[in-house]
């Protein structure tokens, strides 16, 4: 889903300062935010704390954007970072806390045979490989958009989409 010219007007707008256009452009490309946090993390609750960090960032990096450019993939390069930003410091707070007994596996209710968990397989996927996959296909950003957003060349995003098609094609056929 491309951003129409509204919706970065709307972004002009906030930068001025306008709070209806903030809020506007929250209700407009949330949804969006949201899908993208929750494939990949486990829980709705992280997402709803991504999702909430990265319109704090937006808020506060809103000056960077310019106008003209495109939006989406200036907003994506702010959600990749407070995605990053959490899974270290999750990691970092796991690091340092001990364990005491292990929990028990989650009894997992399998799929019907003709789907694939295609949850399971996007989070086997190497993380820049998923969040390509993401981006092009749940976001619908072009592979320059992606690229913007991800510090990438098309190259490397067409090569990342690719790897990342063969090895979901090759798990479904499996």
């Amino acid at each position: 889903m491309q951003p129409s010219p509204e919706v970065e007007e709307l972004m002009v707008r906030y930068q001025q300062g306008d709070g209806a256009a903030s809020t506007a452009l929250i209700e407009r490309l949330s949804p969006q935010l949201y899908r993208f946090f929750l494939a990949q993390v486990v829980s709705r609750r992280y997402a709803d704390d991504l999702l909430q960090e990265t319109w704090l960032r937006v808020h506060q990096a809103r000056h960077t954007w310019r106008a003209g450019e495109p939006l989406l993939p200036w907003l994506y390069a702010l959600a990749r970072h407070v995605r990053v930003d959490h899974y270290r410091k999750a990691r970092r707070v796991e690091d340092r806390e001990r364990q005491v007994e292990e929990l028990p596996e989650k009894s997992a209710v399998p799929a019907p045979e003709r789907w694939p968990d295609v949850e399971r397989m996007l989070r086997e996927l190497p993380e820049s490989q998923r969040e390509v996959l993401l981006m092009l296909k749940v976001s619908g950003m072009s592979i320059e958009e992606v690229a913007r957003a991800t510090g990438s060349s098309a190259g490397s995003v067409k090569q990342k989409a690719h790897r990342a098609y063969e090895k979901l094609r090759r798990w479904y056929e499996s």
